[in-house]
């Protein structure tokens, strides 16, 4: 057959290389040294592959674009990291001296006779060393209080102060003698709530009365301490041992004194098989520290000793109490801890706030709270506040019941009916006046700034002490005082300590 291409075409295309040519293979050649001679393209004969960059293949996931240059960055040794609590403690330390502040010259110190003395309203008086310790031990003083400005703590004897003090020496040995005072105060902050107490405090120590103080009531409810169900409660209760244990020991370490002479009068069946014959209060309160699983049981014998009003021969009667509390709001919500159902646990469910929170109600007729007399002396927190709107509402009415208004009244503060109310918030609040004559009713007591005299001789405190480099003058006090939101005690102490130079 013809070929239908000519010479010429032929002659176009490229000739193949010679090895590629089909070459006679002897039929003696074994199998496996023969190579297929078949190729698409010529590999053997191609230039080995240059290594792939990174560059041309692109970024990967997430990867940038950018060119990275590693630098040669020498390994710094930043020394042992802080054992484990030491920054905790830095945080949480307290100092009351400034050996570089000056020593404030006839300045007088707080006692009995001093707050109750209407002469001395506005001057600044010393804690006595013995009474500091004793503050310390119940935990008085708070880190955000700059109590390390000055040569010695000391506090400023307001309205508010010499009225406590009338109140202390009424119960103590006046007209309403073995009367318990409730109070719950309010104010905004820096108004010196927490001062407030530490002021009732020391009163207390002074007077030789048994102080229960909760210096933070948030540490009840955050859910960092060991919790368990109390058997045979009905609804459920939870004991936090830790923290009872805690509280039986600043209790014990702060009225050692009075708690040494103080014996054990009443049976406690719980407690039977370590009870010694002419045991002390000190000593049953100290059962509670050694082992923190008898600490509920041990604070609720320590607590009937101290309501205790008769006893065998011999018996010595009890001193009032005061029980303070301050950041009360941290009670009035559902707290962190969970249950079996992992349902949040009311802070109404925990054994200890529970037995604290009732003290507010008014006792039955049967059981009388202290009947041997005291103070229920509770504050809130405004610069650790959460959002309390149940709270805030059972507040407003308690105030308005305070101004006479009838809950029938249209003026009585109400819930709004779409918001989610916590009843048993309202309800602890609703029923306050007791039928005792021996027990008052719970009273709202708002706390303000400081009067323009009290805030002058809190300036000249300052000025004495080598902080304040200013001439103290009414017109000067008057504008600082205004500043101060009306004498905000917080505010006052900002300008009052704030480092000036002249230029």
């Amino acid at each position: 057959m013809v070929s239908q291409l000519c010479s010429g075409c032929l002659s176009g295309f490229r000739q193949a290389p010679r090895a590629l040519l089909l070459q006679r293979v002897p039929f003696t050649t074994p199998l496996s040294s023969l190579s297929s001679s078949f190729h698409t393209s010529a590999t053997r004969f191609a230039n080995p592959l240059q290594r792939k960059s990174r560059m041309d293949s692109g970024p990967k996931f997430r990867e940038s674009k950018s060119l990275k240059m590693k630098k040669g960055k020498k390994q710094v040794d930043r020394g042992r990291p802080p054992p484990v609590g030491e920054r905790k403690a830095l945080r949480k330390r307290i100092v009351l001296s400034n050996t570089n502040a000056l020593e404030v010259a006839g300045m007088q110190e707080f006692s009995e006779d001093i707050s109750v003395d209407s002469r001395l309203r506005g001057a600044v008086v010393g804690l006595p060393v013995s009474v500091v310790a004793q503050l310390r031990a119940v935990h008085a003083f708070k880190p955000t209080q700059n109590w390390f400005l000055f040569r010695r703590p000391a506090v400023v004897i307001r309205r508010e102060t010499l009225e406590m003090g009338k109140l202390f020496e009424s119960i103590t040995q006046g007209e309403d003698k073995g009367k318990l005072v409730k109070k719950l105060i309010i104010g905004p902050k820096g108004c010196g709530k927490s001062v407030h107490l530490l002021q009732a405090m020391a009163t207390a120590f002074l007077k030789k009365w048994v102080v229960i103080a909760v210096p933070e009531a948030q540490d009840f409810v955050i859910a960092n301490s060991s919790y368990a169900p109390l058997a045979g409660s009905n609804p459920t209760q939870y004991v936090q041992d830790q923290l009872t244990s805690a509280l039986l020991l600043r209790t014990v370490v702060a009225n050692e004194q009075i708690l040494a002479n103080l014996h054990v009068s009443m049976e406690h069946p719980e407690l039977k098989h370590l009870l010694r014959p002419k045991m002390t209060l000190n000593d049953l309160a100290r059962l509670g520290v050694q082992d923190t699983a008898l600490s509920w049981p041990v604070f609720q014998a320590f607590w009937a000793e101290l309501n205790a009003t008769t006893g065998p021969e011999g018996f010595q009667a009890r001193p009032p109490v005061l029980v303070s509390v301050d950041g009360i709001g941290h009670w009035m919500q559902e707290s962190k801890y969970r249950n079996r159902d992992f349902d949040l646990i009311h802070a109404h469910d925990l054994a200890l706030p529970k037995h604290l929170i009732s003290l507010l109600q008014p006792s039955s007729s049967n059981q009388k709270v202290l009947p041997n007399g005291g103070l229920v002396l509770y504050a809130t927190s405004a610069s650790n506040k959460p959002s309390l709107p149940s709270f805030e509402m059972a507040l407003l009415q308690l105030t308005a019941r305070q101004n006479g208004q009838s809950e029938s009244s249209p003026e009585y503060p109400r819930p709004d009916p779409y918001d989610v109310v916590d009843q048993r918030i309202l309800d602890l609040f609703r029923n306050t006046t007791s039928q005792h004559q021996q027990q008052s009713a719970l009273e709202l007591q708002t706390l303000g700034g400081l009067s323009r005299d009290e805030a002058r001789g809190y300036m000249e405190y300052f000025a004495r002490s080598g902080i304040l480099q200013e001439k103290v003058s009414e017109d000067w006090v008057g504008e600082k005082w205004s500043l101060a939101g009306g004498g905000i005690v917080g505010e006052m102490e900002k300008l009052g300590s704030r480092l000036r130079t002249a230029l």
